[in-house]
């Protein structure tokens, strides 16, 4: 094997001429997902399965959402066995099982559910922040998401953000569903509003905010713990069967809205 050439401006330009294509590329695309906490992350792996082109915008440099920290920062979390088969797809191996739940590593989770979104073909922008959405009327629907770097908002720098448009925007930000929180505030004729969640109960948490997962709004969807601040739905906590199985049914629902709508009437 030969010896790489090494030059400081060659780096650069195969970063910058890379990253540049990249971006373009996903100007327009069929499923803007927000959030790359285990339901925008298995929404975008099963999404990108179906062949829909799909970009996951994550505000922090890492994936994982809370599934990351387990329960206290402890390094195991609990889903329900129903949850579970996801993450034996993916090659997880059970530390417990007991009672209808098993206890699963974080770490091992949500490092093989991102490595599986992004080997299935969904795009990964970390470190960019989603402030507001795009939007048109006639009829009044979301069509993508605004963008800028988390970084610059850190800063406090005024700077213009980018657009990315999307036949389906998916809100995955958690407790604070922070895109239909702007949408709401922004575009009022779209009628959406936050109830904000209540105290913790696991159980009826799991099972309502998968009930509840689906279409907000013309072209904008809930999955996860923003489905909890939409509705007033209880906390659950460091149980992450439902929003593994939240991001599965979003993404029936955003596949067949998107293949009917490209039927048409």
């Amino acid at each position: 094997m030969s010896r790489a050439w090494v030059d400081e401006a060659r780096v650069t330009k195969l970063i910058v001429e890379e990253s540049l294509k990249a971006i373009s590329n996903l100007a327009e695309l069929d499923v803007a997902v927000v959030g790359a906490g285990p339901s925008g992350l298995t929404a975008a792996m099963e999404l990108a399965r179906r062949g829909f082109k799909v970009a996951v915008f994550e505000r922090r440099l890492s994936f994982g959402g809370g599934m990351g920290g387990g329960g206290m920062q402890l390094p195991c979390i609990v889903v329900e066995e129903e949850a579970w088969k996801t993450l034996v797809e993916l090659g997880c191996k059970p530390l417990r099982a007991e009672g209808g739940l098993v206890v699963a590593d974080a770490a091992e989770a949500l490092a093989k559910l991102a490595a599986a979104a992004v080997d299935a073909g969904a795009r990964m922008l970390l470190g960019v922040t989603v402030e507001d959405v795009v939007f048109r009327e006639d009829p009044l629907r979301v069509e993508g998401v605004v963008a800028i770097w988390s970084s610059v908002l850190m800063a406090g720098l005024h700077v213009d953000p980018l657009a990315f448009k999307a036949g389906a925007t998916i809100d995955c930000t958690g407790h604070e569903a922070s895109v239909v929180a702007v949408a709401a505030k922004k575009v009022p004729g779209l009628k959406v509003a936050l109830k904000g969640e209540s105290s913790m109960w696991a159980e009826a948490g799991e099972r309502l905010v998968v009930e509840r997962t689906g279409r907000v709004c013309p072209g904008l969807y809930a999955a996860g713990m923003a489905v909890a601040a939409i509705h007033g739905l209880p906390r659950m906590g460091p149980l992450f069967g439902g929003m593994l199985l939240s991001g599965r049914k979003v993404a029936e629902e955003v596949a067949s809205d998107l293949s009917a709508a490209k039927r048409g009437p």
